[in-house]
């Protein structure tokens, strides 16, 4: 009847290592996931465009180029800014000549399509279109495949605090300390209780080992001489 409470306390045991995993698991290098860019830049100061576009199957090679847009803000047609194709990063306009730079993928197998801005002005209000043109390198055939993301550009003169992101920062920190303090717990009630079950198995070793020699005797009692 044991046997059902220490599979329960080795499953409760395994939570802080699942806990941590899980917290941890989003800042391992080998892994994507699809955050949007940031929309509002500080006139002055320098503006990461985000772009990423992760594959489907990360076992499936695959090269693929980048390509920035710009539409101003008032205008219909775009402007096509930068080109990347691994190892090359060309700026194509002369407005953002020399204050674009490549924060992407360093390798043909891009999954991250970032540029920065240098630099930013009020000029640099508008749309921004990011075209990552990636080709599959299947074992039969390859397959194109084109991702686009647009970026709605705004620029201020001070940069302003959003009381969202001060809400979820201050809620972070409570969320690690609440995680913290109950992990802790979780680690002082398996030491009790695996304490309390090597105790328990001692005990009935034990009582086992006490009862073997008596079991022995009566059984020689019952033998009868002829």
């Amino acid at each position: 009847m044991a046997w059902p409470k220490v599979a329960s306390a080795e499953m409760i045991c395994q939570l802080p290592v699942l806990v941590l995993f899980s917290l941890f698991v989003s800042q391992c290098h080998g892994g994507c996931s699809e955050v949007d860019s940031l929309t509002e830049a500080v006139a002055g100061e320098g503006f990461l465009l985000g772009c990423i576009s992760c594959k489907r199957r990360e076992e499936v090679s695959a090269r693929a180029t980048v390509d920035w847009h710009f539409k101003p803000l008032g205008e219909e047609e775009f402007r096509h800014i930068f080109h990347y194709d691994h190892p090359s990063a060309d700026i194509l306009h002369e407005d953002f000549s020399a204050r674009l730079n490549w924060h992407g993928t360093q390798n043909s197998d891009i999954q991250i399509g970032a540029v920065y801005i240098n630099n930013v002005s009020f000029n640099d209000i508008g749309t921004y279109r990011c075209s990552i043109h990636r080709t599959l390198l299947l074992p039969v055939y390859n397959e194109d495949v084109t991702v686009e993301k647009e970026v709605e550009l705004s620029v201020v003169a001070v940069a302003n605090r959003d009381i969202t992101a001060v809400i979820s920062e201050i809620m972070m920190y409570v969320l690690i300390v609440v995680l913290q303090l109950w992990l802790i717990l979780i680690l002082v009630y398996c030491y009790k209780k695996i304490s309390e079950e090597h105790e328990a198995r001692e005990a009935r070793k034990a009582l086992k080992a006490q009862s073997e020699p008596l079991e022995s005797k009566d059984n020689c009692d019952g033998v009868q001489l002829e």
